[in-house]
């Protein structure tokens, strides 16, 4: 199950990836917003971050503007690594290496095409358990 959550900058992505998910056949919840009008980022970003910390989600998608706020708000949740990417190297390089368990995007900065390429990268990527990386993220957590 992925948690999917986004304030009014991220909406029109977010109706985008959601629909991209159901082709894909993946399950999804919907933690808002759910409309374009405006509202707070970090509303939507600490419904998800707790949904995954909680396990009740294996991993999130957020979206505000930037993908900057909302991924600040995520990682404000003890167990959260939520990682803004911009392109499928940085997507698959935070899987691999950080485990990442929430893929931020600004809904104003990626388009749609490269987003859902982004996401499809994100959520294929298995993290490779390298002990290096078990270190580091555990470092993180500290």
């Amino acid at each position: 199950m992925i948690a999917i959550g986004s304030d009014h900058g991220g909406f029109e992505l977010k109706q985008e990836i959601m629909a991209h998910l159901e082709k894909r056949g993946l399950e999804y919840k919907d933690f808002g917003t759910y409309t374009p009008e405006s509202c707070d980022y970090p509303v939507y970003g600490k419904a998800v971050a707790r949904a995954v910390a909680s396990g009740a989600c294996d991993r999130g998608i957020i979206i505000c503007g930037t993908g900057i706020g909302i991924s600040i708000t995520a990682n404000k949740i003890p167990g959260i690594r939520a990682a803004l990417c911009t392109d499928c190297f940085c997507a698959e390089a935070t899987r691999l290496h950080n485990d990442a368990n929430i893929l931020a995007l600004g809904g104003r900065v990626v388009g749609p095409g490269l987003a859902l390429k982004i996401v499809d990268t994100f959520l294929d990527t298995p993290f490779s358990g390298d002990e290096r990386h078990k270190r580091r993220i555990s470092m993180i957590e500290d």
